[in-house]
């Protein structure tokens, strides 16, 4: 599943071109929901989370969820597309540009003046620069178990959203606390600090370049199953938590069940 920071790199990249335009043609075959009318406008784009929403100047929204196979793309008329055409899930053309998203298993349009939307459960975005993070912490008496392991816990979207299991293990890197620790074990200052440290890790991906955590240039355990921590040498584990299971990376001697942060 991407992670926030791609989210809205996306919604910069489609911000830049859709906002102010008027569509040409529309196309989403299995789309729920309303369709956007030809000639209406684009008002505002926005990541929210890992949900990408597309706003419409006649109060129709376009919300998509890339999961782990989605993506946008932006083309010039005529150009030749990276993906296939049948893979294509939402096609949206302006004056100079189409837009398509693939592969995304979660297209679907609301009314900005509905009672209730599909982001409303989100909890707070860790990737805007005014993140609160004391929400999150609130959030997390409402939805986890105190017996919840913390890495599943960070993934949870209800309680801050944008964290993927890049983010969950970097951010669990960097504060020396092991993925596998229990929520009631885990003390307010840490829970703290992990939010923060997610939200500035992720914040600073969100220009563009590689990806880059807690080391120079890249990732300090995500993706590095066997190779030595480079804090300490020790063989980074992998292992799935969670339900749904999500991959986990950690190394076992930075990061011992005992939360030290």
């Amino acid at each position: 599943m991407p992670e926030g920071d791609t989210i809205h790199r996306s919604a910069a990249r489609l911000r830049q071109v859709l906002v102010g335009a008027t569509v040409r043609n529309f196309r989403a075959p299995r789309i729920e929901g309303d369709r956007p009318k030809v000639g209406t406008s684009i008002e505002v784009v926005e990541a929210v989370g890992k949900h990408l929403l597309i706003h419409f100047d006649d109060g129709l929204i376009l919300q998509t969820h890339m999961r782990m196979s989605g993506s946008w793309h932006l083309y010039r008329p005529g150009e030749r597309w990276q993906r296939p055409a049948h893979t294509a899930r939402v096609v949206i053309e302006i004056d100079g540009w189409v837009a398509v998203c693939f592969s995304a298993p979660v297209v679907r349009s609301y009314r900005a003046a509905a009672a209730r939307t599909p982001v409303d459960h989100l909890g707070v975005d860790l990737c805007l620069a005014d993140a609160d993070v004391d929400i999150a912490l609130q959030r997390i008496v409402r939805f986890a178990s105190p017996d919840s392991e913390i890495a599943p816990v960070l993934l949870d979207q209800r309680i801050a959203c944008g964290i993927g299991n890049v983010y969950k293990s970097e951010t669990l890197f960097a504060c020396r606390v092991s993925p596998f620790t229990r929520l009631h074990d885990v003390d307010e200052a840490t829970r703290r600090s992990l939010f923060e440290t997610a939200a500035r890790l992720l914040q600073a991906n969100l220009g563009a370049g590689p990806r880059t955590t807690v080391v120079s240039g890249g990732l300090a355990v995500y993706g590095r199953l066997r190779r030595p921590c480079l804090r300490c040498g020790t063989p980074i584990e992998r292992r799935p938590q969670g339900q749904p299971q999500r991959v986990t990376y950690w190394c076992p001697r930075c990061q011992p069940e005992t939360v030290r942060c």
